[in-house]
């Protein structure tokens, strides 16, 4: 039998996390200081309260997630009494992203605590100062046969996906992505990927302009653009345009100051390697704001492109930078055509006072998820489920769905000694009917 958790430790566990956790605040603020140099504000926002909140909601509904769920019996099954048992699946490997490495090592590894797995987590050792601060937290809380820590790069990944585990929990890109479900296929083991894609955002005619700018312009720099779901590409009606850059243009001064190199709230590039690759991606002829570099603080500016070539670099795959590409639309035919160029993404978001508009967009276009009048604030709401679609990832986990993602969902039914039906049973000479007939009305 696999190594498993009970439900009253789980929560014993979880509760432990919780205070650990809030002992470390000031620290974890550092290490992401010294990772991004993010901000306090940001740092708190997006990664330590959030896990914050998602422990208080895991401890307070964990109990009655864990229950075996009663549903009713069939016809064809009565008398019984029918449940779900949720089912820990044993050892889980979580393989935790860069880009906000506190929050989305914790969160999954949450989920498969509350469900009852035990886990190994590989943080990123491209955010290392975070790394060291999570590896802290977990063996203060954690025996290592519940949960542990390992470090290491891409070889050292490799190796983990060559042993049998239960269940395998990845974020990350695309590539790799499918580098671990190719691996996970070996053993037929179960996992969630939760990936990336270029992320359409929609500014429809008519539409709230500045409005849109602010939430765009937040959405889009908000760690300086290394956001799974931020807006990777703007598609504006082309009548709104030049009024919609003018006000994306204020908005980014009144966030950021006349230069966001200066700015508190403006973090950095990751590493040396990605400034790079972003750098590379900005084509200075048709920069219309920012396009300012420096590779020795790992700062872009944010960054405004004026229709690239939807065949150009930065077009093909996922920015994950501060880099904001403009493209004119004139009809919904021709939207459809640039939206169905790229694979199924991860969020899509619409700008529109137009409900028939922003219905027809949520409904024939394929996307994990997303916003109409705003951006990425649907990945706050835990009743919500996060995930993607296709080449965007596989699953969806936060709150209830995080526990259902780590559950093997077991159904047991019941059966009395009394009350049982002759009619299943051979011979079935005269029976046919008499079946045909029963089943006929459910």
């Amino acid at each position: 039998m696999h190594s498993t958790i009970p439900v009253y430790q789980r929560k014993l566990l979880l509760k432990k996390l919780l205070i650990t956790i809030k002992k470390y605040e000031k620290e974890v603020e550092q290490a992401l200081y010294k990772d991004f140099k993010k901000s306090a504000f940001e740092t708190y926002l997006t990664e330590f309260n959030y896990v914050i909140s998602d422990l208080k909601h895991t401890i307070s509904h964990v109990e009655k997630w864990a229950k075996p769920k009663r549903v009713w019996p069939s016809i064809m099954t009565f008398p019984s009494s029918d449940c779900i048992y949720s089912e820990p699946y044993g050892r889980v490997l979580i393989i935790a992203p860069w880009n906000y490495p506190f929050q989305l090592a914790f969160s999954p590894l949450i989920a498969a605590i509350a469900a009852g797995n035990t886990v190994v987590l590989k943080p990123s050792e491209l955010a290392f100062q975070t790394a060291q601060i999570i590896t802290q937290i977990v063996e203060e809380v954690f025996d290592v046969k519940q949960a542990v820590v390992v470090h290491g790069g891409a070889e050292f990944t490799q190796s983990l996906l060559e042993q049998k585990w239960d269940y395998i929990f990845f974020t990350g890109s695309v590539p790799v992505g499918k580098i671990i479900a190719q691996a996970a296929a070996k053993n037929l083991t179960p996992v969630t990927l939760e990936l990336g894609g270029k992320n359409p955002c929609i500014i429809d005619e008519g539409a709230d302009l500045e409005m849109a700018a602010k939430r765009i312009v937040w959405g889009k720099f908000v760690n300086a653009g290394q956001t799974c779901i931020a807006p990777d590409f703007i598609l504006i009606q082309a009548k709104e345009k030049y009024d919609f850059i003018e006000l994306v243009k204020k908005e980014i001064r009144v966030a950021y100051g006349e230069n966001p190199q200066e700015s508190e709230d403006y973090p950095r590039i990751i590493n040396s390697k990605n400034w790079k690759r972003l750098h590379d991606l900005i084509d200075s002829s048709i920069v219309l704001y920012g396009g300012i570099c420096d590779e020795n603080e790992r700062y872009i500016s944010p960054t405004l492109l004026d229709e690239p070539n939807l065949d150009s670099p930065i077009m093909q795959d996922e920015i994950f930078g501060p880099i904001l590409p403009i493209i004119s639309y004139h009809d919904e035919k021709e939207l459809s055509t640039i939206i169905n160029r790229y694979e199924k993404p991860l969020a899509l978001y619409v700008f529109t006072k137009n409900k028939k508009f922003a219905e027809k967009i949520v409904t024939n276009y394929s996307f994990g998820g997303g916003c109409i009048n705003d951006c990425m604030i649907h990945f706050a709401n835990k009743k919500l489920p996060f995930g993607g679609v296709g080449q965007s990832g596989i699953g969806a986990y936060h709150g209830k769905f995080g526990f259902d993602t780590f559950s093997h969902k077991k159904p047991i039914l019941k059966k009395p000694n009394w009350g049982d039906n002759p009619i299943r049973y051979a011979p079935y000479k005269k029976k046919l009917n008499i079946v045909k007939k029963v089943l006929s009305w459910l």
